[in-house]
């Protein structure tokens, strides 16, 4: 029992470095590729498509390998989900092109209350205090390493109002649909992949051509831009495995908890490869999200403990009463004399 829970932590934490190492590698591949210092690659929903193509690409490689089995889920669940995931994508880049960047941050740290009450609603999840105190902790902290100016506007609100719904339906339905029909998180991203990939594609370059009124067919690629794009798409299939992989190890609360550490990665990260500036407000902010990370972490481990005892006191007295009713029954059972009269005769 100690090796598999030894074993079990292990993977969680590899489960979680994979995703902030392969989320923070992938902002910064992004940056180069799409900033107008770097290869001024401006069609990010496009690129999505290219990511969720090359992703499928590795899950059917996969499963013709054997080295995934591909299980059973409905066609319609799949078509849904695709669509609820293409509806963040877009609306979380309707909303960046719509709003401020402080307000554009504001959305985001919105997602955990809103992951929260939508998991209330859905599966009667509740929180204890401890887990509700740390995700404020958090939700303060990145709040104040990000969040600058503040704008809003009718048409950039409801966006980003579209897009903070859809991705937290979509965060949790990843776990439900995990559990409902106990599939891997792999197999279950090589079944998505290819609806997301199929429509992004199609409807990635009309999207962006709204967003920067570009056409892709006109942009120019050099063999730095292509090694870029190339990039992009490795390093978005681990960062696609690793989400499916962190939430269903965890909950879709846990992950946009733990999710803010790329936060922290990305801040510090551009301070030292791209001399963006890091001030006194940032790094305040930084110290902040870290410690309520730290207690979301403790709280989340003593409602496990809390939790683990719970049932094991439950299943004890459970078994008490079930060994006291059987010898009840078998001292005063009836049809134990019929049986023993009916095998004497």
């Amino acid at each position: 029992m100690e090796n598999e829970k030894k074993s079990s932590v292990v993977s969680d934490v590899g489960a979680w470095a994979m995703n902030v190492v392969s989320s923070v590698g992938l902002i910064m591949a992004n940056k180069q590729l799409m900033s107008a210092h770097g290869y001024a690659f401006s069609f990010a929903t496009t690129l999505t498509g290219f990511h969720f193509t090359v992703t499928a690409l590795v899950g059917l490689v996969s499963n013709a390998t054997g080295y995934s089995v591909s299980k059973h889920v409905p066609v319609w669940e799949l078509l849904w989900f695709s669509i609820v995931a293409n509806m963040s994508i877009t609306g979380m880049n309707l909303s960046l092109m719509l709003n401020s960047v402080g307000f554009y941050q504001i959305s985001k740290l919105s997602m955990i209350p809103v992951v929260c009450v939508m998991e209330w609603i859905l599966h009667s999840k509740r929180y204890s205090k401890e887990v509700k105190m740390s995700v404020i902790v958090v939700v303060l902290g990145v709040g104040v390493c990000t969040v600058t100016d503040v704008k809003v506007n009718a048409k950039g609100f409801l966006c980003a109002a579209v897009a903070v719904l859809s991705t937290s339906l979509q965060q949790i339905s990843i776990g439900s649909l995990q559990k409902k029909y106990s599939i891997g998180s792999f197999e279950l991203l090589s079944k998505t992949a290819p609806f997301q990939a199929l429509s992004l594609i199609i409807l990635g370059p009309f999207v962006d051509y709204y967003l920067n009124g570009k056409v892709i067919l006109n942009y120019k690629m050099s063999p730095g831009a292509s090694l870029f794009i190339f990039l992009s798409c490795l390093l978005a299939v681990f960062c696609n495995v690793s989400q499916y992989l962190c939430i269903g190890r965890f909950s879709a609360v846990s992950f946009q908890v733990i999710g803010h550490m790329k936060t922290v990665c990305v801040l510090t990260l551009g301070w030292l490869l791209f001399d963006s500036e890091l001030t006194f407000k940032n790094i305040t902010g930084m110290a902040l999200a870290v410690v309520g990370m730290v207690i979301y972490s403790w709280a989340v481990e003593v409602e496990k403990q809390a939790a683990a005892k719970a049932a094991h006191l439950t299943k004890s007295s459970l078994t008490e009463e079930e060994i006291r009713l059987l010898k009840g029954e078998l001292d005063n059972d009836p049809v134990k004399d019929i049986e023993i009269g009916m095998s004497k005769s």
